[in-house]
C-alpha cells in the first residue's frame, strides 16, 4: 500500500495499462479509426500525417488506414477535426464535439474573439458590428457549399479579404487577413471545423466546414465528462497532468475529479487519480511488443510527469525546443528510441536506451518498422516539428 493506505501503482503497471488501454500490444489492436479515437480520446491534429500514423500503429490491419481514416473523417463524419484542449487542434470522436467545445472550448474562444476585436480595432479596422455582418455572411456561404476553403469564401463574401496590421511599429509587426483570423476564431468557437484537405492524408491545407450540430452542455458536468473518459483511457494520472492536458486550472481539475468520483491512488510521482473502481490490479499483454508512434502522438505526450515511460536524458533527443515529441520506438510500455523516413521512403530507426533490449526487441521493432512501410508505401512524412534524432536519422 501507499501513502495514507492508498494502494501504490508502480510504473509497471502503469505500462501494462498504457499497453492496453492506448491499443499498443498487438492483441488489444483497434478495428476501426473510430475505436482508436474512442480508445485514446483524442488524436493530436496539427500535424495531419500523424493523425493517420496514430491510427495506423493501433490498427489490427494496417492496410486499412489512409482509406477507413478518411473515411470517419469526410464520409461518414464519426471524427472530427477541431480545436480542443490548449487552443490546439485534436480529431474527436463527433460524439465528444459537445462535451469538448463545453469543457475547454468556451473559455478560449471569448478570449480569442476579444483579441481580434481589440486588434482591429487598434488597426482602425471596421467595428464588431461590421465583422458581425461579415461573420454572418461566411457561415451562410459555407453552408450553401458544404465545405469551401478561405479563399473560395472570399469570392462568396468579398470582405473576407480586407486586410489590418497587427501590432503596428513593433518588432512583430504583421498584416492580417479578416478570413484568416475570423475562421480561426470561429473554429475556436466551435462553429467551423476542418474538412477535407486540398492534397493527400499529408497535406495541412485543409477546407472548412460547419461545426456538428451539438446541444450547449453545462460546462462544469461537460468537464466532469471529459475527464471521465480522459482518466479511463490513461489513469492514472496527477493533477498536474491533467491540467498539462486540459488547459484548465487546477480548481477545474479538482472538482472535476470530485465529480466524477475519482479514485486517489499512490503513484511514485505522488497522488494519482482512477476512475472509481478502477484501482484493481492489471495484469500486463501476453506478448513483449514495439511500436513505432508518430510525432505528437497521444500516448507519448500524454502525461506532462513522463519519467515512467521515458528516461529524462532521452528528451533532448526526441522532442523539439517547444515540448513536441517526434517520432518515438516503443518496448514493452517504455521509449527507447525513434525512427524517421530517409527521402527513398525507408523507415529507419535507432536505440537510445538498451536496457531490457534483446535480439527479439530488435526483432519486434523490425516487424513494426515493415509493417508501417507496407502501408504507408510511396508517400513521404516529414513531421511538422522536427526534432533532432528525427532530422538525423532522416538525413
Amino acid at each position: 500500500m501507499g501513502d495514507g493506505g492508498r494502494r501504490h501503482i508502480g510504473a509497471a503497471e502503469r505500462r501494462h495499462r498504457l499497453a492496453l488501454r492506448q491499443r499498443l500490444a498487438v492483441s488489444a489492436r483497434a478495428g476501426s479509426p473510430e475505436e482508436v479515437a474512442g480508445s485514446l480520446v483524442a488524436l493530436h491534429g496539427t500535424d495531419p500525417a500523424a493523425v493517420h500514423l496514430a491510427v495506423g500503429a493501433r490498427l489490427a490491419d494496417a492496410a486499412k488506414t489512409v482509406g477507413e481514416t478518411e473515411r470517419a473523417l469526410y464520409e461518414d463524419g464519426t471524427l472530427v477535426r477541431m480545436h480542443g484542449m490548449r487552443h490546439t487542434v485534436f480529431v474527436f470522436p463527433t460524439e465528444l464535439t459537445a462535451v469538448v467545445h463545453a469543457s475547454t472550448g468556451r473559455t478560449v474562444a471569448a478570449r480569442e474573439r476579444a483579441r481580434l476585436l481589440k486588434n482591429m480595432a487598434e488597426a482602425g479596422a471596421p467595428d464588431a458590428a461590421w465583422l458581425a455582418e461579415v461573420e454572418e455572411s461566411a457561415l451562410a456561404a459555407l453552408a450553401r457549399r458544404g465545405q469551401a476553403t478561405a479563399a473560395e469564401l472570399a469570392r462568396d463574401e468579398p470582405r473576407l479579404k480586407e486586410q489590418y496590421v497587427y501590432a503596428a511599429g513593433k518588432s512583430y509587426e504583421g498584416v492580417h487577413t479578416v478570413s484568416t483570423q475570423l475562421l480561426r476564431v470561429l473554429g475556436v468557437e466551435g462553429k467551423v471545423v476542418r474538412g477535407r484537405p486540398l492534397g493527400s492524408w499529408t497535406s495541412g491545407q485543409f477546407r472548412w466546414a460547419p461545426a456538428p450540430e451539438h446541444p450547449e452542455l453545462d460546462p462544469g458536468e461537460a468537464q466532469a465528462e471529459l475527464l471521465r473518459r480522459r482518466l479511463a483511457a490513461c489513469g492514472p494520472a496527477t493533477e498536474d497532468d491533467l491540467k498539462w492536458w486540459t488547459g484548465w486550472r487546477v480548481t477545474e481539475v479538482r472538482r472535476a475529479l470530485t465529480a466524477i468520483g475519482a479514485e486517489a491512488v499512490a503513484l511514485d510521482e505522488g497522488t494519482g487519480y482512477l476512475v472509481a473502481g478502477d484501482a484493481g490490479p492489471v495484469a500486463g499483454p501476453a506478448e513483449p511488443w514495439a511500436a513505432l508512434l508518430p510525432a505528437l502522438d497521444p500516448t507519448a505526450m500524454g502525461w506532462q510527469q513522463r519519467d515512467w515511460y521515458l528516461a529524462p536524458g532521452l528528451r533532448p533527443k526526441l522532442f523539439d525546443r517547444s515540448g513536441n515529441v517526434g517520432p518515438t520506438v516503443w518496448w514493452n510500455g517504455r521509449v527507447i528510441g525513434g525512427w524517421a523516413q530517409r527521402a527513398d521512403g525507408e523507415i529507419v530507426w535507432r536505440l537510445l536506451d538498451r536496457e531490457g533490449t534483446g535480439r527479439d526487441t530488435e526483432a519486434a521493432i523490425g516487424a513494426e518498422a515493415e509493417r508501417l512501410s507496407s502501408w504507408v508505401g510511396t508517400t513521404r512524412i516529414t513531421p511538422r516539428f522536427r526534432t533532432p534524432l528525427e532530422r538525423e536519422l532522416s538525413a
